[in-house]
């Protein structure tokens, strides 16, 4: 009898831990502080149960729906103006409110990790924009980061509307914050943010299946990762290989062996280390290419007018993983190579005098060290400690090179159906795009995968050719002497070439990146320059200057060649003198030389005393060009170019 009982309970208790099967539900976009796209017809949509009646107030108006037989609803609202806030009643089975809407533009925010990047990460190089950032009108809705290779999913597994705050803003896309601010400033109308990004993406993890099967070795690995007990499978073997190497590094790490004496200690002797310069990398010490963890330990004297107030610590970047200590006191880890390290120091633990600072580094596979060219210091307000110069090192364990694991994130189809697919029905005013990173590698695909993924998704909207404003990849990698070939300059190259795409708009970001860091702090003139774009390609204001030059046509006249640019603005310019810089020529031979360069009458004249009969010109043509100064007179620089384009690799 006691258990027919407990059954009994069992069964009441998960019935009323059910939904109501006829309950209305909306999607997760479509909740309290939604933007809405102004001008434009705005579509409700939802579930319930097959035949359920389904009313949707707004603004003083009703709308009906039936639920179809699979349990799908939506309406449609005429385009309404700029405006709000304003509440929405959705009736049927049971009653629900949607408050705190706004009319205004959205924009969706996609691409890998430099739009990903969140103002958290870049805050201490616009001191005050966080604290300063409160504004209702300007809103972002975080998009869940999760794949799915099987369908388009429906609805987003989680996700909220958030205001442009001191709280909210740090998780903000920074590039997408500054493009919004830019906006609202301009137009005064809210500006709603979906930021739908994900870290290391490659354009074909973007693309929808429909798409994809015009790329067949794409679709047959989306294929693959069909089969769930594969993925799981592939990740259960990461997860134990990566578990193991890290597990024998932390049970051979002589750094750790002796538990009095951990050398992070401040009582530590180090006499006997051998001395290494950072920023450096141990690969150019007697140690030589070894993986495994390496320890650093330095003594540096600090005023006591940094003692009773917090400090933060900033190690550049570190290559891969570093846990810090100061004075024996974890202050902070970060488990690979591509964020800043800056960890804070809290109050009174540093003392006046001698201070003790120990960093132990985990190299997985290549180069393990300390990035060149970043900042390596203690700063407490005003009063900075230089960390830079010799520290003492020692090998706390050799370990073999570490396979990194198999991002099935990654993988073609799969964000598409679990992050885009499930927008497709909010309407919007066009996409900001900042990606590429991932496909340098292969740059001889991306102008067909990347034009591809375009029309794909303004089909998928259904909402003809709305604006796609991109960021063409900026400078990156360590500069050469000599004019070179470069996978980055082919893919920006491919980004050039997909204006040919309609009521497209690219960002020149070739002055603003970092040749020792993947992601450049400047997301700044990244948002500048896409509202720019968005002003013209957008909201049509002919009187823009949206671009920087761009290539036309060229011109051999004897021993020069003389280059037309279009997007001159109101004239070409050399920046900071009269010769312009990155310029290379060749003749037949196709073998590149530096050559001098000037404008005259808005063209720019090549030449080089070495080639009587030139044939071939390039600019900025590198990973890393060093000071490209072709720029219109409103600031914006040219994208580079060249002009052998038949050349390809």
């Amino acid at each position: 009898m006691y258990t027919k009982l407990s059954r009994a309970i069992c069964i009441v208790s998960l019935f009323l831990s059910l939904p109501l099967l006829g309950e209305v539900r909306l999607p997760k976009l479509i909740s309290d502080g939604m933007v809405l796209q102004r001008d434009a017809e705005i579509t409700i949509w939802g579930w319930a149960a097959p035949g359920e009646k389904v009313e949707v107030h707004f603004l003083n108006k009703e709308y009906k729906a039936a639920a179809d037989m699979d349990g799908d609803w939506s309406v449609k609202i005429p385009p309404r103006k700029a405006g709000g806030p304003y509440s929405m009643q959705i009736d049927g089975s049971n009653h629900l409110t949607v408050h705190d809407i706004l009319i205004g533009e959205v924009w969706v925010c996609s691409g890998q990790s430099n739009m990903e990047l969140a103002m958290s990460a870049v805050s201490w190089n616009y001191p005050g924009e966080i604290e300063h950032s409160e504004n209702k009108s300007i809103r972002q809705f975080l998009v869940p980061q999760k794949y799915d290779f099987n369908a388009p999913q429906k609805d987003l597994i989680s996700g909220s509307w958030k205001s442009a705050s001191p709280e909210n803003t740090p998780a903000f896309t920074a590039a997408g914050y500054f493009f919004a601010k830019e906006l609202y400033n301009k137009y005064k109308v809210p500006v709603g943010l979906i930021n739908s990004s994900l870290g290391g993406s490659p354009v074909e993890s973007w693309i929808s299946e429909d798409t994809l099967r015009k790329f067949p070795q794409y679709y047959y690995q989306a294929l693959m990762l069909r089969d769930v007990n594969l993925i799981h499978k592939i990740e259960e073997s990461d997860r134990a290989r990566i578990s193991a190497w890290y597990a024998m590094m932390q049970q051979h790490d002589k750094g750790y062996e002796d538990p009095q004496h951990v050398w992070y200690d401040p009582t530590l002797n180090t006499s006997d280390w051998p001395t290494m310069n950072i920023p450096g990398y141990w690969a150019d010490t007697k140690l030589g290419y070894v993986n495994g963890s390496v320890w650093f330990r330095k003594q540096v004297d600090v005023p006591s007018s940094m003692t009773n107030k917090p400090a933060t610590i900033i190690l550049g970047r570190i290559v891969d993983g570093d846990s810090t200590f100061v004075n024996g006191v974890f202050v902070g880890t970060v488990s690979y190579q591509y964020p800043r390290r800056r960890y804070v120091i809290p109050a009174g633990l540093l003392k006046a005098g001698e201070n003790s600072i120990a960093v132990r580094v985990i190299s997985e596979i290549g180069k393990g060290g300390f990035v060149l060219d970043k900042q390596y210091a203690i700063v407490a307000g005003d009063t900075s400690i230089n960390l830079e110069g010799g520290w003492k090192y020692r090998l706390g364990v050799q370990m073999p090179p570490l396979m990194g694991q198999t991002f099935i994130r990654w993988m073609p189809m799969g964000l598409y159906n679990a992050m885009i697919a499930p927008l497709v029905k909010f309407h919007i005013k066009g996409v900001i795009w900042y990606q590429g990173e991932s496909n340098a590698g292969r740059p001889g695909e991306y102008l067909q995968l990347f034009s591809a993924m375009i029309n794909d998704w303004r089909s998928k909207w259904g909402e003809g050719d709305f604006p796609f404003l991109y960021v063409q990849l900026p400078n990156f990698m360590e500069p050469r002497s000599e004019p070179s070939e470069s996978n980055w300059a082919l893919l920006r190259e491919a980004q050039l070439k997909t204006l040919s795409v309609p009521n497209t708009g690219m960002a020149v970001t070739i002055d603003i990146g970092e040749w020792n860091d993947i992601h450049p702090l400047d997301k700044k003139d990244v948002g500048v320059r896409l509202e720019l774009a968005a002003e013209k390609i957008a909201y049509h204001d002919s009187t823009v200057v949206m671009s920087g030059p761009i290539y036309q046509s060229m011109e051999v006249e004897g021993d020069t060649i003389l280059i037309s640019m279009t997007h001159c603005g109101t004239g070409l310019i050399a920046r900071g003198g009269d010769e312009l810089h990155c310029f290379a020529v060749a003749g037949a031979d196709k073998k590149f030389v530096w050559a001098h360069a000037k404008i005259e009458q808005n063209k720019v004249i090549v030449w080089n005393e070495s080639i009587s009969h030139p044939l071939y010109v390039r600019y900025a043509w590198a990973d890393d060009p060093v000071d490209p100064n072709l720029y219109n007179k409103e600031g914006l620089p040219a994208s580079p170019f060249r002009t052998d384009g038949n050349s390809d690799r």
